[in-house]
């Protein structure tokens, strides 16, 4: 690559890095495609952020589909400096303060031109973060447990790469209290310690964040136990928990298999995957857990066993379409086997997709009263029907639950 290339191409890698820093970064684009895949228009990548880790989505345009990938940032930068010049001709880098252009034309020519943000533009910037910190939050940004799991800075300010997690946590908190004030347990809030289980906690953002509303805001006593397959992550959140003196806090290797609480009130199982789902449901009914909190994760079990209706088949054949219709019809079985069981149960998006593609969740609560039989009898059937309708024989929850009953 000429000189001169090079050093376009390093002002430009320098602005994209700068910017994924210091926050500031909004979306990059690689366009003018001369690569050897003649159905590439362009690509766009934006920032996301999953289970804790953020990333770049990458969404490639086709001419006749969009395909998207996420990728780590490191990763991602070094894919975007060796693409630019070679497979794309044109990159752009949005940022809150302007936008950098970079083009190389047929002859080799570089241009490198930097657009700065109108002053009408940067007051829009302006008004829009101030509108962010006016807006409720239910968790108080001045919390020690999110300066050590590097959410907030020393100076309790938030880190700009961490925005989506923030907004998470206090989405997930939102939630739960609406949940918690509906709930059996909720008229012995003040007098009984709650019992709840986090399954697959991760990095324990969540874990932490319901630990402090619990304790800090709720003065509940409550015992809050994180359960992590990487023993690298559960050791991780159990010396931060003891370093932040974090009473009934703790986090244990195992997962729903393994490690079953005697008594469990809450029951959390966020991006379980596939079937591992329906373990945590069936612990929690068995538990009788006022509250269940579910965010699917991959639904493998139920979509070879679909068979299409004729009427569907010209829709299903594609690939996404038949994805979306086995999660639906997955989730949708699980809801009804709750409300079966004596909940009442919501299916909803929990964060927005342009924070995580894995966005919806299973929120039950405990009902006071049970459902008579003539109900929990229409339930069943509507389960029976649509298992029928698809060709199901096995749904993983059912099956445990029957199992849990003989």
């Amino acid at each position: 690559m000429a000189k001169k290339i090079e050093q376009s191409l390093t002002a430009f890698m320098q602005t994209l890095e700068q910017a994924l820093t210091q926050g500031t970064f909004h979306k990059a684009v690689l366009s003018k495609y001369c690569g050897d895949e003649s159905t590439i228009q362009r690509i766009t990548l934006s920032l996301v952020d999953i289970k804790g880790e953020p990333l770049l989505s990458w969404v490639t345009t086709h001419i006749t589909q969009t395909v998207t990938k996420n990728i780590g940032i490191g990763e991602s930068l070094v894919i975007i400096e060796g693409a630019i010049g070679t497979e794309f001709k044109a990159a752009h880098v949005f940022t809150q303060v302007g936008e950098l252009q970079l083009n190389v034309s047929k002859k080799g020519k570089v241009q490198l031109v930097q657009h700065s943000v109108k002053p009408a533009a940067a007051n829009t910037v302006v008004k829009s973060t101030q509108h962010n910190r006016d807006k409720k939050r239910f968790v108080d940004i001045q919390r020690p447990f999110l300066q050590a799991l590097k959410v907030t800075d020393a100076n309790h300010a938030l880190i700009p790469t961490m925005s989506r997690k923030w907004k998470q946590i206090n989405k997930f908190i939102e939630v739960f209290g609406q949940a918690l004030e509906s709930s059996p347990v909720a008229v012995n809030v003040n007098q009984q310690a709650l019992q709840v289980v986090d399954f697959g906690s991760g990095k324990g953002y969540l874990t932490f964040a319901i630990h402090d509303y619990l304790h800090h805001e709720l003065k509940n006593s409550a015992h809050v136990t994180g359960v992590e397959l990487r023993e690298e992550l559960a050791d991780l959140c159990q010396t931060a928990a003891k370093q932040l003196e974090h009473q009934g806090l703790n986090f244990v290797c195992g997962d729903v298999k393994t490690h079953a609480p005697k008594q469990t009130d809450v029951m959390i199982a966020l991006h379980a995957c596939d079937v591992a789902t329906d373990y945590a449901i069936n612990y929690g009914i068995q538990a009788n857990a006022s509250i269940i909190m579910c965010s699917p994760c991959c639904h493998k079990q139920i979509r070879p066993q679909m068979k299409s209706p004729e009427l569907f088949k010209p829709m299903l054949q594609y690939g996404v379409h038949l994805g979306q219709e086995a999660e639906m019809v997955t989730d949708s079985l699980r809801a009804l086997l709750l409300e079966a069981n004596g909940y009442k149960t919501k299916v909803f998006e929990f964060i927005s997709l342009e924070h995580t593609n894995k966005n919806k969740m299973i929120l039950a609560v405990k009902r006071a009263k049970p459902l008579s039989k003539k109900q929990q009898y229409e339930l069943l059937e509507q389960i029976n029907s649509i298992k029928a309708f698809y060709g199901i024989e096995e749904h993983c929850l059912e099956t445990l639950l029957e199992q849990a009953t003989t």
